[in-house]
């Protein structure tokens, strides 16, 4: 079972009823609006476009050297966030999951947005919007719910073919809202008694945190299909 599921399983009774208040907020039109936010920027929070351009300069213009690149600084970043807004442990702990989940999902978003775009594929594009998306959920829960036909395909199917429209872009974030609702739920039972001491409540938040970017940061390199032109520096 290892040590967060039985921490779990002991700190089920209390931390059950929270699971519907732990990000009520999380729904199709946060992610769009997070998404608009984690491509174009936001105070000292760069673009997707602006982290790509330098991950590939610094790569010497090697689109897989600066994707790598890309995945480590945001894993750090997600990291350092997660510890952020877990470090009060149970006295801010109501406060704290709302803002850690926002930051954390940013993050991720910026970090697959900037794949897509190194990958060249144009971020204006609702198709490439809906694709970045699903990225969210990584490869094989993806799959599971394109074969369940609640996803209406993975990142591959969204960004090639047909225009597929503004239709499917709520579609897919919707879907993608009501299962990051049930990870969260998990999560937040794996975590609630670590959140509950001070520091160590930090610690948890970020290893956790890291540990999800990264994974999901090279499940959407792999999903994330190449457009006929990729970026290149210059």
């Amino acid at each position: 079972m290892g040590f967060l599921g039985s921490v779990a399983k002991r700190g089920g009774m209390f931390a059950a009823p929270r699971i519907g208040k732990i990000a009520p907020g999380l729904t199709s039109g946060f992610l769009e609006r997070v998404l608009s936010r984690a491509i174009a920027g936001t105070g000292p929070f760069d673009s997707a476009t602006t982290v790509a351009g330098k991950a590939l300069s610094g790569a010497g213009g090697d689109v897989d050297r600066a994707v790598e690149a890309l995945i480590r600084s945001h894993t750090r970043l997600s990291g350092a966030q997660g510890f952020v807004t877990n470090i009060g442990g149970l006295v801010t702990m109501v406060v704290s999951v709302p803002a850690n989940v926002t930051g954390l999902v940013m993050v991720q978003l910026r970090l697959h947005a900037a794949i897509a775009h190194l990958y060249g594929h144009d971020l204006d594009d609702l198709d490439v919007h809906a694709a970045v998306l699903t990225t969210l959920l990584g490869h094989d829960q993806t799959e599971r719910l394109v074969r369940k036909g609640e996803l209406p395909g993975n990142a591959r199917w969204l960004v090639k073919g047909a225009d597929h429209g503004p239709e499917t872009v709520e579609r897919v974030a919707a879907q993608v809202a009501a299962t990051l609702v049930g990870f969260l739920g998990g999560k937040q039972l794996a975590t609630m008694v670590g959140k509950r001491i001070p520091l160590f409540g930090g610690v948890v938040g970020a290893a956790s945190d890291a540990r999800a970017t990264k994974r999901l940061g090279r499940d959407a390199a792999r999903d994330l299909p190449r457009a006929d032109r990729v970026a290149h520096v210059g």
